[in-house]
């Protein structure tokens, strides 16, 4: 066999092959197998018809047509290891010559990984948000812990806000009662914005037995953004009392044996997390500067089928999980269809280049990805998903992620690299330390960027 490779563009390839024919006696051989196992001749045996009699009832052009497509895989896997290309999905084949007995000769058009130059990031600096928990910070804390610990208790008097309300409901839209516009015994806290747009006023003074009258645009069911005029009862009124905040709600509600001790916790949680917060950032913030810095030219094929995929699984997966369509979804996002088009571009341009830049320095760097790091990934991957570790476990490997798994610690890996040389401040001056940071949440925000692209690409 004899292969060629052509450099379409810095993305595309297109690889030139011919065998001679006697390279492709195994497919033939196989050909004629597959033939003898689906075809009967009077006069023999059912597998033992001769390669003659093939030929005479059934042309030699179905054997060969068999026999090249037998082929056609294998070859094309040799002339890319011979060419040494990464080639990214499906290629273009076109049969350019057959002559029986003698040729086989065609032609392979396939996206490749493009040749990418890592930059210098050793200058990167970025700015990050100074880590700051305010003494309000820790009384909104404490305030939201003592509302999970409040109790209700019936009152006799007109619903106030922060009341819990128990009420019926029922919306008519033209004057006709609608089938699923009927609710009986719903709990409402008034003011907590969780049902119709003007329910709060509406039953805001009423006693138990009030109702009250109000029109409303429907968020869901059978009368979806429809204007009704809904008929709200109230049939029992309850306040809430939030516990006092001394040392026995502390013991209460927490380990902790004081107020104190429980606003220094709250105090030192908040901090926790506002630094987990400034290490995503700050590894955001890296990765778009080193982004910036790099050439890294898009295959248009593979970008046009990262937008259809990511369109896909929003309209097919998470909007049909949530009863919406694309359209109310972009109403609800004020977005317009050319303003939705263009963003999801951008992001799978993003997501390819992030992959494309992290694996290089992967390669690069030769970073390898222990037993143990893939295991510890693993067991937050299924944590996440709601799975136990075995059952997620045996889905990656059931469905031959595992490759993918080891990718995304990887690009982890290579981005911790990167975010360690960087030089991050934050909006006080002070120099941020991020080199004792998890890889693990350097890969989250490397896949974050990548958004899940496909592995293969």
């Amino acid at each position: 066999m004899k292969s060629a490779v052509e450099t379409l563009n810095p993305t595309r390839v297109r690889l030139t092959v011919e065998v001679p024919f006697e390279e492709l006696k195994d497919s033939l051989d196989a050909a004629y197998k597959k033939i003898n196992q689906q075809v009967t001749v009077k006069g023999f045996r059912k597998g033992k018809i001769p390669a003659r009699v093939i030929d005479q009832r059934f042309g030699r052009g179905a054997v060969l047509e068999e026999a090249v497509n037998d082929a056609l895989p294998k070859l094309y896997t040799e002339a890319v290891n011979e060419a040494d290309v990464n080639p990214l999905g499906q290629p273009e084949v076109d049969i350019t010559e057959l002559k029986d007995g003698e040729l086989l000769a065609f032609t392979a058009e396939v996206d490749i990984r493009p040749a990418i130059e890592i930059p210098d990031y050793s200058g990167i600096e970025v700015e990050v948000d100074a880590i700051e928990v305010t003494d309000e910070d820790v009384e909104k804390s404490v305030q939201q812990l003592r509302e999970r610990f409040a109790s209700t208790n019936p009152v006799e008097r007109p619903a106030a806000e922060g009341d819990v309300v128990t009420i019926d409901l029922e919306a008519k839209v033209d004057g006709e009662v609608l089938p699923d516009g009927v609710a009986s015994g719903v709990s409402y806290t008034i003011g907590s914005g969780e049902l119709l747009d003007g329910i709060d006023e509406a039953v805001t003074g009423l006693e138990a037995g009030g109702e009250a009258t109000f029109t409303s645009k429907l968020k869901g069911g059978s009368a979806e953004g429809k204007d009704a005029e809904v008929t709200v009862k109230v049939t029992a009124v309850a306040a809430r009392e939030l516990p006092e905040l001394d040392d026995e709600f502390a013991q209460m509600a927490s380990e902790f044996d004081t107020l104190d001790e429980l606003k220094a916790d709250s105090r030192k949680r908040l901090e926790n997390m506002k630094q987990f917060d400034q290490a995503t950032q700050a590894q955001e913030r890296v990765l778009e500067k080193f982004l910036e810095l790099a050439e890294i030219p898009v295959p248009e094929k593979l970008l046009e089928e990262e937008v259809n995929t990511r369109k896909h699984n929003l309209e097919h997966h998470q909007l049909g999980q949530m009863g919406l369509t694309l359209e109310k979804y972009l109403e609800f996002q004020g977005k317009t269809v050319e303003e939705f088009e263009a963003e999801t571009k951008e992001q799978a341009v993003k997501g390819i280049k992030t992959q494309f830049l992290l694996d290089e320095l992967v390669s690069k760097e030769k970073l390898n990805v222990e037993q143990e790091e893939l295991t510890e990934h693993l067991m937050r991957r299924a944590a996440s998903s709601g799975m136990s570790p075995d059952q997620f476990a045996q889905a990656v490997v059931q469905g031959g992620q595992v490759p993918m798994l080891v990718g995304e610690v990887a690009r982890g890996k290579a981005l911790a690299v990167v975010v360690e040389a960087a030089k991050v401040v934050d909006t006080n001056g002070n120099v941020v330390d991020l080199s004792d940071e998890d890889e693990e949440q350097a890969g989250e925000t490397a896949e974050a960027a990548a958004d899940e692209a496909a592995e293969d690409k």
